[in-house]
């Protein structure tokens, strides 16, 4: 009969640690997994705000960028009496980039405002006295510096969109963005005119 009774007492404390176990293993689970789901969103976020404040460096560009247009339109304006039409393109794609709000819209509108400039820059060829014009070349030299910024700050940034992009969409973390709409973000990408800005991105009249 003792034996028995030993038997009993081992399996009902063995019940009973099995049960404490369970009690607390569950909630311990529980929370590591909350805590697991916390970090992953904390990275979507860090990701998220890391090509925000990319962008930041480049609209420090764009402002300067359109600081200037004004200025070269002028001098332009001077010399070419034909390009009229180019000028008012250029001038209507600066208003409608500094109007622009959101990174998106930046990106469409200045990626417009690259193609006009570019399109100044074919047009001048045909006017050798403004390419020897002294403010020309000043304004032209501002320009290329600016367009050469502009490019090694839109390529940080094209790294930290694609990096925050690939967060989303790998698994486990696209469920949590997509459950607290984290979306895919546009690169800023120049398309045809990407070759002419970036190999490197020069702005020569010469």
């Amino acid at each position: 009969m003792v034996p028995d009774q030993t038997n009993c007492y081992v399996y009902l404390k063995y019940k009973t640690l099995k049960t404490f176990a369970m009690i607390w293993i569950i909630p311990v689970v529980i929370v590591l997994i909350i805590f697991w789901l916390i970090g992953i969103y904390n990275s979507l976020v860090r990701l998220r705000n890391t090509r925000q404040n990319a962008f930041a460096d480049i609209d420090v560009q764009l402002k300067q960028r359109h600081d200037l247009i004004p200025q070269l339109v002028e001098t332009v304006k001077g010399y070419a009496t034909h390009e009229k039409e180019l000028l008012l393109k250029i001038t209507q794609a600066r208003t409608a980039a500094m109007g622009a709000t959101t990174i998106d819209e930046k990106i469409k509108t200045e990626t417009q405002l690259s193609v006009a400039l570019q399109g100044l820059k074919i047009s001048v060829e045909a006017y050798p006295d403004l390419k020897a014009n002294q403010n020309f070349l000043q304004l032209q030299e501002e320009l290329s510096d600016i367009e050469n910024k502009l490019a090694a700050a839109r390529r940080y940034f094209n790294a930290a969109t694609t990096e925050y992009n690939t967060g989303i969409e790998t698994f486990p973390s696209n469920m949590i963005a997509n459950s607290f709409g984290f979306l895919r973000e546009t690169l800023f990408d120049l398309g045809q005119e990407r070759v002419s800005f970036e190999e490197p991105p020069k702005i020569s009249f010469n």
